[in-house]
C-alpha cells in the first residue's frame, strides 16, 4: 500500500483516518501561512485553491510513491466564505448569523502522488436551530469554536445546535471521506 501523508494539524482529519482503519500515515502540517481564499474565487474553488496550495507544499518534500493527502473546509452563508473566528466577539458574531439559518459546509481535498494530482470538493448543507445569545455565549466560552471554520464544531458541543444535515456529515467533520476514496481510486490507490 502506498504510504501516506495527511497535510494538516486537524485533530479531526487524523480520527477520521483513523476511524477508516488507516493507522500508518504520517501527519506533515504545511507550516506556510493558510492562504486566504480569493474573493474572486467561488467557494468550491477557493477551497480547492488552499488544499491544493497546502499539499503542494508538503508534497515538495515527499519521497517517491509517498500520496499526500491536503485538505481545506470552509463554512459559507449567503454567498460569503465565514473563515474562522479572529476572537470570541468575531465567533460570537458568526454563530449568531448561523442561529435559524441553513449554510453549506465545503471541503476541497487535493491527492498528490509523484507527478500525479486529483481533486474535488464535497458539498453539505447543514442547518441550525435558532440559538439563545445565552447558548452562544456560553458555547464560545468553552473555546471549542476558536479554530474551526464558521465557529463550530459538529463532533462537540455544537451538535446539539444542528437540526439537520443534507450531504456527508464527515465533511462537516472536515474529511469527506467518500469523496477521498474515490479521488484515490482515480489516482489507482486503495485508501485500505
Amino acid at each position: 500500500m502506498t504510504k501516506l501523508i495527511l497535510a494538516s494539524h486537524s485533530p479531526r482529519r487524523k480520527m477520521l483516518l483513523e476511524q477508516m482503519g488507516l493507522t500508518d500515515f504520517i501527519v506533515r502540517p504545511a507550516k506556510g501561512p493558510e492562504p486566504e481564499a480569493a474573493a474572486e474565487l467561488s467557494p468550491e474553488e477557493a477551497v480547492i485553491a488552499i488544499a491544493l496550495c497546502k499539499g503542494r507544499e508538503v508534497a515538495a518534500d515527499a519521497l517517491p510513491g509517498e500520496l499526500v493527502l491536503a485538505a481545506d473546509t470552509e463554512v459559507c452563508l449567503d454567498g460569503k466564505l465565514l473563515g474562522k473566528p479572529k476572537d470570541e466577539a468575531d465567533a460570537i458574531a458568526m454563530l449568531t448569523r448561523l442561529s435559524g439559518a441553513k449554510h453549506t459546509v465545503y471541503t476541497g481535498v487535493a491527492l498528490l502522488l509523484d507527478e500525479k494530482t486529483v481533486t474535488g470538493v464535497e458539498a453539505t448543507d447543514v442547518f441550525f436551530r435558532t440559538l439563545s445569545p445565552e447558548e452562544i455565549e456560553a458555547y464560545v466560552a468553552t473555546r471549542e469554536p476558536m479554530d474551526k471554520a464558521g465557529a463550530y464544531g459538529l463532533q462537540g458541543k455544537a451538535s446539539i445546535f444542528v437540526r439537520r444535515i443534507e450531504g456527508d456529515v464527515y465533511n462537516v467533520i472536515g474529511l469527506p471521506l467518500c469523496r477521498v476514496a474515490e479521488l484515490a481510486a482515480e489516482m489507482g490507490v486503495r485508501v485500505f
